[in-house]
């Protein structure tokens, strides 16, 4: 049985991404077979692809087409629900859940969903994102952006994960920009708060390399 995990974040433009891409390479370069699933991405080009979906597409090895990557392709950059009804469709949990199944089929040893935005990410006017991970039952990997309020945003995260019934698997500290004051000082009272073991901390890299970035992680908790 494959193992599948829901990445969310404290926040937008925390690094989900740039984590999920990391542990995607890191669980290959041990042997596993990994895919990845982004069910609803705001912000695409012309084409319809979204610049997350295709990274996570890039960095998972097993091969699957794009639309099956991200089923969900929104072009406006703004919240999902909004962009949703600005096109005139509708995001539903049962509708979602039942493409992210299809990835899990796929025969991979290691499937990783990528939320967007937060945890409690509206995708209409009753449900939410979280609801998702719910309707999946998946364990949770928390993606912490290093930077000013991470430590309440980062416990209140892990306080609704539990909330919803779901696991905290793991947390990984990412630097999505100039290091911010006190970063070892943050990361070891989010060690001692947070109730799930740190998967690794991620450095600002620019260009962002996904392998080098796996060298920042140990997936071995989660297998």
């Amino acid at each position: 049985m494959s193992r599948r995990y829901f990445v969310t974040g404290t926040d937008t433009e925390v690094g989900k991404t740039a984590v999920s891409c990391a542990l995607l390479h890191a669980a290959g370069a041990l042997g596993l077979r990994t895919a990845a699933v982004k069910p609803v991405a705001a912000g695409c080009d012309a084409q319809g692809h979204n610049e997350d979906a295709l990274a996570l597409q890039a960095a998972m090895n097993m091969s699957l087409p794009y639309e099956q990557v991200n089923p969900v392709a929104l072009q406006p950059a703004i919240a999902p629900h909004i962009a949703a009804a600005r096109v005139g469709k509708r995001l539903q949990v049962e509708r979602l859940a039942g493409l992210c199944r299809g990835v899990f089929a796929s025969g991979a040893d290691l499937v990783l969903v990528e939320g967007a935005g937060g945890w409690r990410v509206p995708l209409g006017p009753r449900e939410t994102l979280a609801d998702l991970a719910v309707a999946l039952g998946s364990d949770v990997i928390l993606v912490v952006g290093m930077r000013l309020g991470c430590i309440n945003h980062a416990l209140l995260t892990a306080e609704a994960i539990r909330a919803d019934g779901l696991r905290l698997a793991g947390w990984v500290a990412n630097q999505p920009g100039e290091r911010m004051s006190c970063h070892e000082e943050n990361v070891d009272t989010l060690r001692q708060l947070l109730p799930a073991p740190l998967l690794g901390e991620l450095p600002h890299l620019s260009p962002f390399d996904p392998e080098a970035a796996a060298q920042h992680v140990d997936i071995k908790v989660l297998l």
